[in-house]
């Protein structure tokens, strides 16, 4: 996809503040600081569109990016680190499930997982509840520049073993410093739209 144009419309909370059409969106999803901004400004092309944060736990709102006048990414707030009371973290986990089980334009989520790493204990219980919620599911599996090539298969496996992928969800292997895995990330994304 030839990214034209890209803008956040809105900030949204509540159901009545999501955007009114009927266009394809894609939640993006993954704990603080695994560069769920990253991700979206080198999808888009753009380098400042979504903020990076050094304080994990930014994003405390649904943020609709609209692209190219056809579709929209909702970066929903990370997950597993913010320091924040447990009641606003109630609210937090209120918004997102809201927007998950009640969004008709919902087509997919991408859940960025840190290819260093084995998934977390947050990651896990993420991919179970959008499997429990028959939501489909691109995993994103990023910063691949730091970790030689050869050893990404490796990675990967950990990846796929820890979440217990389902082998009907993809996953790639995504750097935003080299753009590794962006081509894909898309043809993958049109393909939901498609359905």
């Amino acid at each position: 996809m030839k990214v034209i144009s890209s803008e956040i419309v809105i900030s949204a909370v509540r159901p009545e503040q999501y955007p009114e059409t009927d266009l394809p969106e894609f939640a993006l999803a993954g704990r603080s600081n695994v560069g769920k901004s990253s991700f979206i400004n080198k999808m888009l092309n753009r380098k400042g569109l979504a903020r990076i944060s050094s304080k994990p736990g930014k994003t405390q709102t649904l943020n609709f990016f609209l692209i190219n006048e056809m579709l929209y990414f909702v970066d929903v707030p990370g997950y597993g680190y913010a320091k924040v009371s447990k009641s606003e973290r109630a609210s937090w986990g209120k918004m997102i499930e809201t927007y998950f089980t009640t969004r008709k334009q919902l087509r997919a989520c991408v859940l960025i997982v840190d290819l260093r790493h084995p998934p977390s204990k947050d990651d896990c219980m993420m991919y179970d509840f959008l499997k429990h919620y028959e939501i489909p599911c691109l995993v994103v599996a990023t910063k691949a520049d730091k970790i030689p090539k050869g050893k990404w298969q490796k990675h990967l496996k950990v990846v796929k073993e820890t979440l217990e992928l389902d082998p009907n969800d993809q996953m790639i292997i995504f750097s935003s410093e080299t753009g590794e895995g962006k081509d894909k990330a898309w043809a993958i994304l049109e393909h939901f739209i498609g359905k």
